[in-house]
């Protein structure tokens, strides 16, 4: 939390208040469950869950005080339903519920929280070795981070709190 509080700092003397924090973690651990230990196990959930939880303490009340803003979460497919990736779709569930519950206690003090499932495959260079995917089956990183400007800046009066992005070649 000490780390987290600090950057937040750092960022805000730097930069001013924050209008738009996403928290944009993920550790896809690809391990069939008894095959994991205890230590992975948590430090998957502390990459994904309590990361989101420090970032949303240090990053709230600067939010309010500058006149409210967007707390974005990603999430994936795996905040919905279980996969054979039990540590990831665990910590994606906890995520989702911590965003929820962030969304009933802040959006009152101005703050947007919204929970956006990436549900495919984002195209990077190293998903693109890791797949082997045509990158006309993945998600744009900037065409997501334009979903994210477009989610932070609704009006007041139809804030969406989750998202569901994927690309048009994805089954669902």
């Amino acid at each position: 939390m000490k780390e987290t509080q600090a950057a937040v700092e750092a960022a805000i003397e730097k930069y001013g208040l924050p209008k738009i924090v996403i928290h944009n973690t993920a550790q896809l651990t690809i391990k069939p469950f008894l095959d994991m230990d205890e230590d992975e196990f948590e430090h998957i959930w502390r990459n994904m869950v309590l990361s989101a939880h420090n970032l949303a303490r240090a990053s709230m009340i600067p939010m309010i005080r500058g006149g409210g803003g967007s707390f974005i979460v990603s999430g994936a497919t795996a905040s919905l339903r279980g996969t054979k990736f039990s540590a990831f779709a665990s910590a994606k569930f906890a995520l989702r519920g911590l965003t929820q519950s962030l969304a009933r206690e802040f959006q009152s003090k101005g703050v947007h929280v919204a929970h956006v499932i990436l549900d495919g495959i984002i195209d990077t260079e190293n998903s693109r070795a890791l797949h082997g995917m045509d990158p006309e089956r993945m998600m744009s990183p900037d065409d997501i981070a334009q979903c994210y400007l477009d989610l932070a800046h609704q009006p007041k009066s139809t804030w969406t709190h989750e998202l569901d992005l994927r690309p048009a070649s994805e089954s669902f």
